[in-house]
């Protein structure tokens, strides 16, 4: 088991890095520190855009490094971080999201940068054998095998920040922690357990579970008229725009499907989507004695954030312990894939295997920014993405320069095709 899995005592504060801290689960990762200040501290931050919140959040907590991925912004960074007295070296663009993760004193690589653009460093981190965080969908969407190759290498302690596959890590037998959270280098006594399909744990299949979105019970007819804030208003989680977006659309889950795939060594046979409206049972996982185990807890990422934070351990996230006899009825019913096409889609790209997922991504995000935009309507956000991968040759997905390679080709395809609805 990797080093940097293990619990530490309690008097030496592990290292974080908090690659995008001004989105929400940055800004609810601090939180979560705030509370534990015992066993961390921030060694590092990184945020796209926000200059005023990531410069308050380095002087809050005396962080050593900042990086702005948008470096054109470095000297506002600086002038910022003057004001609030911050003694914090500045890094700047895609280099400096590498740096953030190298800095020194490192443990912890908290990963919720939104979109591709968080790939790069949290493979590097997987690479250097931290204990990784996975809040960032796409390197895994994207990226899953090369992603868990270089996990294995390095020794990296990798955990599921996502609600849902972190309460399937949860539920999962005891011996599955051991394979999901410590890989070992591929020659190593138990490689043999990184390949064993879920059916050798006594595992039935997975159970994700999906709130619906604020569309849930939509008339088709209306699903034109969708505007970006309606997508954005989610019933449940407090989320960023992209995100909110996906849930509307089904997407996240989706690619919550192509993840677990990743992480939990899945396919298609055994993971299930159920639509569960009051978002209380974040997943659940099936076994072959007919016993199903879940998950639950109200809807705050501060619960999975703070039990990756402290894996094997538990500590204060800050979080209400959710009343069951307050919590009401709990509902389950299957996803309809003709109302939310993005989620057949993502299926679709799963079992396809090769570069698909690359392009689905890829796809939606162009998607996406263009209907938060007001380029295209809700509706065109799946005929985009299926109208990419109908065009895009379904390649080895290949090492991360084939990759990239394909994400930015699916990227101006995409585009080509949002031009074209005019």
């Amino acid at each position: 088991m990797s080093s940097i899995g293990r619990a530490r005592p309690t008097h030496e504060p592990q290292g974080v890095t908090v690659l995008g801290s001004t989105g929400s689960v940055g800004v609810n990762t601090l939180d979560v520190i705030v509370r534990n200040p015992d066993r961390y501290r921030v060694v590092a931050l990184s945020a796209h855009s926000n200059v005023r919140l990531l410069a308050q959040q380095c002087a809050d907590f005396a962080v050593p490094y900042a990086t702005i991925s948008q470096s054109d912004l470095a000297a506002d960074l600086k002038d910022s971080l003057l004001q609030t007295g911050a003694r914090t070296e500045v890094l700047a663009g895609a280099e400096g999201l590498l740096e953030a993760v190298e800095v020194p004193g490192c443990d912890i690589v908290m990963a919720a940068i939104v979109g591709a653009a968080g790939l790069k460093p949290t493979l590097h981190a997987a690479e250097l054998g931290k204990k990784v965080l996975l809040a960032n969908k796409e390197s895994l969407v994207v990226a899953g095998e090369l992603f868990m190759r270089s996990a294995r290498h390095g020794g990296a302690c990798v955990l599921p920040v996502d609600s849902e596959h972190n309460a399937i890590f949860q539920a999962m037998p005891h011996e599955y922690h051991q394979s999901v959270a410590s890989p070992v280098p591929p020659d190593g006594p138990s490689a043999a357990r990184q390949t064993q399909d879920l059916e050798s744990y006594g595992v039935r299949r997975i159970i994700l579970t999906a709130s619906g979105g604020p569309f849930l019970d939509l008339e088709p007819g209306a699903f034109a008229a969708v505007t970006p804030d309606q997508a954005c208003a989610h019933p449940n989680w407090d989320m960023g725009r992209k995100i909110s977006v996906d849930s509307a659309t089904l997407m996240n889950k989706g690619l919550e499907v192509i993840e677990a795939k990743w992480l939990f060594s899945a396919n298609a046979a055994n993971l299930q989507v159920v639509i569960h409206p009051q978002s209380i049972i974040h997943s659940m996982v099936a076994y072959r004695d007919g016993s199903i185990l879940a998950q639950l807890g109200v809807p705050d990422m501060r619960t999975p954030i703070a039990h990756t934070l402290a894996w094997p351990e538990r500590v204060d996230a800050g979080v209400e312990a959710l009343d069951i006899l307050a919590m009401g009825e709990l509902t389950f019913r299957p996803p309809d894939r003709g109302r939310f096409p993005c989620l057949r889609l993502a299926f679709e790209a799963m079992e396809a295997g090769g570069n698909a997922s690359i392009v689905l991504n890829a796809a939606n995000e162009v998607a996406v920014e263009s209907f938060l935009a007001g380029r295209i309507g809700f509706k065109r956000i799946a005929e985009v993405v299926e109208q990419v991968m109908q065009t895009m040759p379904n390649d080895p997905a290949g090492e991360l320069d084939d990759i990239l390679l394909c994400d930015e080709l699916s990227r101006q395809t995409a585009n080509r095709v949002v031009k074209s609805y005019g």
